[in-house]
Parts: structure tokens; sequence; C-alpha cells
């Protein structure tokens, strides 16, 4: 044996303390044995640190107590009566495991059909970095029969009915100019308005800085993306116009059973993103942090002058980032925080809220209004003009939906597309420059297949990624799978990455004065 491998084999005999500088050639300002303390101490300040902010509660819009026969929860995938209206005994048997946690009770809910529930068992799973799913809260979502509920539920309607009107015609399509005006009569419509009035330049946006600031979509899913050693022009396979699904009964109640009876059609074509057809479609095939992926390559593509201004290496005259504050450091971090936030989405999920799902909602309207069943269904959305004009142009009140095979088999609230859209979003507004100005915008024709300049309002990068989460947030909306206020999502993806960064805070050796950078709400945060 030489004398490298006798020393080898004596250290792992020995206690694990043995150095010799044939083995260590280590330099820097703590040894081994101290660095494996420091590591330590890291990362106890940091699980102190999330453990001993306040235990918060966890309340619900109460619609699961209220009505014995289930009408305001999700249900879809078990087993249902003619009305749509769950088995309760199936439905009481998907609650004793999901108050269990017991993985063996999860295979003996009886389901309706062939399709599964969407993994449950992730509202158990812990994070090891940032806040415990169960230490973050929501507000209720709205009740069943409230006038906030309707004016959401009227907006779905008008969504349906102008999937395939071109953003850039908002203003003169006599579709969208209907639908600004009766949403601003409903009591309380919670978008965005402009002087107390909904109108067709703030129709269907969201409500955080930057949303009703130039064209509807973001410049993230316009512009090509810099991808490595080639680009990404972001031209999409998109859906056949005037083709929406489960507009049958027979075909809404099979699905609500597990048994989806159609699949979509495509159009030949890519397009860039012009009509909410388009971006629902986006919306459907996109994977996690895809969106925010592609604003990261975007954004890095522009250089230093586009970084946040607390980069350390900004500073540096002879350093630059790379594992931290550089691509790879940012790249990472939009990653790990859409997964972490997508298991605080599970657990709002499943444990606390199980919020019917719109396509559930537009059942129970066509029950009513055909006389088959009496639900307390606000008159506001009874009366509306977007049921009529749904009901001529379909022949029943249920809401079209723009997938063929309607919503996910998991419960509305939050939208877990929105979770994702707050975390990725909140991770790049901590690493780069609200404040810079979007080079050479654009906007896409009314074909989708060329974009066009854009010299509207100037275009900063906090406003379009703020855009982005919006877009990827209520695009779920536009295919009718997804409320207004599932985009509070939204906030506990920022929270989630708020609480990541705030653990790595003390990782760092260089001379690092925070992130700072605006919340959704418009208050700035300083980590």
């Amino acid at each position: 044996m030489s004398d490298k491998g006798l020393l080898l084999s004596e250290k792992n005999i020995g206690q694990g303390e043995i150095f010799n500088q044939v083995e260590s050639c280590e330099i820097g300002p703590t040894s081994a044995r101290q660095r494996r303390e420091e590591a330590l101490q890291v990362r106890q300040n940091a699980a102190l640190f999330q453990k001993n902010l306040p235990v918060p509660g966890h309340p619900c819009n109460g619609d699961e107590s209220l009505f014995v026969n289930k009408i305001g929860n999700f249900s879809k995938g078990l087993l249902h009566n003619h009305l749509g209206e769950v088995n309760l005994n199936a439905y009481n048997d998907m609650i004793r495991a999901l108050s269990t946690g017991n993985p063996e009770d999860f295979e003996f809910i009886p389901l309706g059909g062939a399709t599964k529930l969407t993994s449950p068992q992730t509202a158990y799973a812990f994070e090891l970095v940032g806040p415990d799913t169960h230490h973050l809260s929501m507000i209720p979502a709205p009740a069943f029969s409230s006038a906030w509920n309707a004016s959401e539920m009227a907006e779905l309607y008008w969504l349906a009915l102008t999937r395939d009107v071109p953003f850039s015609e908002y203003d003169t399509n006599p579709t969208t100019l209907a639908a600004a005006s009766e949403l601003s009569g409903f009591s309380d419509f919670r978008g965005p308005k402009d002087n107390g009035v909904v109108t067709t330049g703030t129709l269907f946006r969201g409500n955080t800085p930057g949303d009703i600031t130039g064209p509807y979509i973001s410049q993230f899913l316009w512009k090509d993306i810099p991808y490595g050693a080639t680009t990404i022009v972001q031209r999409y396979r998109t859906t056949v116009a005037n083709v929406d699904y489960m507009t049958s009964y027979e075909d809404w109640l099979n699905t609500q059973n597990g048994f989806p009876s159609s699949t979509n059609q495509f159009d030949p074509t890519p397009r860039y993103i012009r009509n909410n057809r388009d971006l629902g479609e986006w919306n459907h095939r996109d994977f996690t942090f895809q969106g925010f992926l592609g604003a990261c390559l975007i954004l890095l593509s522009y250089g230093s002058a586009a970084l946040a201004p607390s980069n350390p290496y900004l500073r540096s005259a002879t350093q630059s980032g790379r594992s931290t504050f550089g691509a790879p450091h940012i790249l990472d971090f939009v990653a790990r925080a859409t997964r972490a936030a997508d298991m605080a989405a599970w657990y709002q999920k499943w444990l606390v809220h199980r919020r019917l799902r719109p396509e559930e909602f537009g059942g129970r309207v066509h029950n009513l209004l055909t006389g088959a069943a009496n639900y307390p269904i606000n008159q506001e959305l009874l009366n509306s003009q977007a049921v009529e004009e749904v009901f001529k142009k379909f022949g029943t009140y249920l809401l079209p939906q723009a997938y063929a095979e309607g919503c996910p088999t998991h419960s509305a609230y939050p939208a877990g597309h929105a979770c994702v859209a707050g975390a990725g979003v909140t991770m790049l507004k901590a690493f780069f420059k609200e404040s810079f100005t979007i080079p050479n915008p654009v906007v896409a024709d009314a074909d989708g297949l060329s974009l066009l300049p854009y010299s509207g309002s100037a275009l900063t990068v906090g406003g379009e990624l703020n855009k982005l989460a919006s877009n990827v947030g209520i695009g779920r909306n536009a295919a009718g799978v997804h409320w207004r206020s599932d985009g509070e999502g939204l906030k506990l993806g920022e929270a989630v990455a708020i609480g990541i960064l705030q653990d790595y805070r003390q990782t760092y050796n260089e001379n690092f004065n925070g992130f700072s950078f605006t919340k959704f709400d418009g208050t700035t945060i300083v980590i």
C-alpha cells in the first residue's frame, strides 16, 4: 500500500479527525471542523426563524359545513348523481383519507370513472427551505351564494364568449364592450377599474402594479428567448377558434364522473399569443416554471444594467457573480421557488378550502335555471346578460370550456399556476432591476403571425413581471378552469419565495445589503 493509501486508510479507521498536509490542501478563514459547526448553526438559525413565526389560522368560506349535499365543494372524479351532485359516501371517504393522511386510505376513495385525483398527498410533504406549507395562510374564497362569487362567474362567462377576440380589438368589439359594461354593474366585482368602472383597458386584467399599463400580454411571453446557442421564438401551438367543450349536459356530467369524451382540436399554424384562447392553451401545456425561466433568460441577456442595484458584484472591480448572484444562482432560485409554491398550493387546495371549480358551478346554474334543482345562487348572476348570451349560443347554461377535459382533478383555490407565478416572479424581482425599461417592446398583431413595435407608455421590468404573473394566473380563468379570486395564489407564492430568500440571506460571504423589491400589493420589502 502506498503512503497516501495508508493515510486514507488510517483516516477511515479512526475518528475522522486525522488531518495531514498530504490529504488536505484547503486554505481559508475556517478549518473543516469549524466550518461544520458554522454550517449547522446557519441551518438551525434558518429553521428556528421559520418555527418562531406566528402560527396562522386557516379560515375557509364555510360552504362545506353549510351545504349537506356539498354543492359548494370540489368533487370532480368522484361518483355523482344525475344533477352532478357528489355521492356523499364517496365524498366522505375522500375527507376521511385527507383527515388521516394515511396513504392506504387514499386507495379506497371510490372514483366515478377512469380519471384519478391529482396528488392529494403533496399536502403533507415537508420543504426544508423556506416556510412549511402549513405555516402559510390565505383569506377564505368567496362563498357559493355571495355577490362576489356571482361577479366572478359572470366574468368567466364573458371570458368564454370573448376567447377568440384579439386583445388588439378589445376597444371596438361589441362583446368585450358589453362585458366591460355589465361587470361594472356588479355590486362586488373586484377586478381592476378605471375611475370605478370596468373598461376595455382593464377588462380581464390583474390587480398588480403594471397590469393595466401597455398591452394585455407581458413582453416576456412575446419576445424571443435566448436559449444557449439557439433562440426560442415564442410562437406556440394553439387550438382552433370557436370550438368549446362541455356545453352539452351529457358531456358535462360524464366529465364530472371522470369520463372526458373528446380531445382538443389544434390550429396547424403556430402563433404569438393574441387572444385568450391562445393564452389559455399556453397555460394548458406549460411546465411549472416555463414562463419564469423564459423571463429570466431574457433579462439575463440585457446584461448588468438590468440587475438589481443590490447585486454585490456591480460594485466589484475584480469579480463577477456565478453560483452566488450570477446566472446559476438566479435560475436555480426561480425553479426551486416554484416547486415549493406548488406544494403550498396543494396544502391549501386539499386540506383547507376544497373550493368547487367553475365548471362545477356552471352545472349548478344550469340545473337551477332549467328547474331541475334549487340552489342559493346570487340573483345578480342569474339576471346577467352573460348567462343569457351563453344560453343563446350553446343552448345550455353550462360554462363553455377551452380544454376538452375541463379542469384538473384538484380543487380550485388557490390556483397552482398563480402560486407558481407568484414565487417565480418574486424571485426575478429580487435579482433584477424593477425600474429597468424593456428595450424595443412589441405587440402581437390580430392574427398572431407577427410582432409589431409598441410605442405606448414605457414598460418596466417590475410591471411586466407582475403582468406575466397575472397572465399565467388569469390565462387559466380564460380557459374556464379557475376563478379570479384563485389568483390570491400570487400572494401565497410570493410568501414562499420571500421565506426562501430569508433562509438563504445569511449564507453569502459577499458584502451584501439584502434583497429589496416591490410586493404585489405595492409595498417594498427588504430582506
